[in-house]
């Protein structure tokens, strides 16, 4: 069995630890699919599970990485064949079954996705989780009923991964977006992305009355708590809220007059389950709408040696837009 390289966190009786090691591949677990990983990227839950600052992983030992791109090198699977280039996210990745930060994996098929033709494994890599994720929100929205026509849009967290893909992913689709951001001096950033008008943090960062003035007539939160409230609380008539984080806390201490006196939705999206067949629209869906030199323009490619120390920073909000790591097989 051929040996490859890994990040793998084991954990003893009172702590836990992440070190690139050496494994085989009959380390591997179970699947029906086997890939040469080619790229990864780094992810808040990947930060969580190497510095064990959240109840992340599920299992031990664990390769972290909730992303992973690659050739498929052996497949039992009737959808994949030798030298497909796929894509997985989610379903368990970095936290019950071996993840992305490896030179090697094996995974269930039903987890893949082949990559459409328009996106390189880097690209994938940018897009990643924050990107099918913040895909997965436009779709909810649109399922809703919501269009560009009724008004406004708002994404929180805008300079975040899922944050920076949901501006450039509404703006594609037409809409007029808000960023909400920490970070003023990221204003250019979000212009660049398709954002019309920059909202500073600050000023849904306080608990607010229940009904405030009416600004927004759909949004993507990426933060939860006191920001959602007063998302909700300034949602017009008949709009939604796509929540998809929880940075800002898990609690929403909010009130039902948002629901009862204005028709606001709030709409649950999650991007962990398989549902190929919604992946797979996700996914062709970010390849027809994104311009791959705005996808580029997120990206910061480092190598592997370097995934371990940088997944650390991203817990601490250091990253902008998406770290991809680059994963050798020299």
């Amino acid at each position: 069995m051929s040996s490859f390289r890994a990040i793998r966190i084991d954990k003893d009786a009172t702590s836990s630890t992440a070190a690139y090691v050496e494994m085989s591949e009959k380390d591997l677990m179970p699947g029906d699919v086997e890939l040469d990983v080619t790229h990864s990227a780094i992810n808040y839950k990947d930060g969580l599970a190497v510095t064990g600052k959240g109840p992340v992983v599920r299992r031990f030992p664990m390769i972290p990485g909730v992303d992973l791109a690659g050739r498929v090198t052996h497949s039992a699977h009737g959808d994949f064949r030798p030298g497909d280039i796929v894509v997985a996210t989610g379903c368990g990745l970095g936290e019950s079954h071996y993840g992305g930060f490896a030179q090697k994996a094996r995974v269930n098929g039903d987890w893949l996705v082949r990559l459409p033709d328009s996106l390189t494994p880097a690209r994938a890599m940018t897009i990643g989780t924050a990107g099918l994720t913040a895909m997965l929100c436009v779709l909810a929205l649109e399922r809703h009923g919501l269009s560009p026509a009724d008004g406004l849009s708002v994404v929180t967290g805008a300079t975040g991964g899922v944050g920076s893909f949901a501006v450039a992913l509404l703006a594609s689709a037409g809409w007029r977006v808000a960023a909400v951001t920490g970070h003023a001096a990221e204003a250019e950033y979000l212009h660049s992305l398709g954002a019309g008008e920059i909202i500073l943090r600050e000023s849904l960062a306080s608990p607010g009355k229940p009904l405030q003035t009416q600004r927004f007539a759909a949004g993507i939160d990426t933060v939860g708590g006191v920001t959602l409230v007063n998302l909700l609380a300034q949602t017009q008539f008949d709009g939604a809220i796509a929540a998809c984080g929880n940075v800002g806390g898990m609690d929403l201490p909010t009130t039902v007059a948002p629901f009862i006196l204005r028709g606001v939705s709030l709409l649950g999206v999650e991007s962990i389950r398989p549902r190929i067949a919604l992946r797979r629209a996700a996914w062709a869906r970010i390849a027809a709408d994104i311009d791959p030199a705005m996808i580029d323009s997120m990206m910061e490619i480092i190598p592997f040696e370097q995934a371990l120390e940088r997944a650390s920073t991203i817990v601490t909000g250091k990253i902008r837009g998406r770290v991809v790591i680059e994963i050798s097989h020299a």
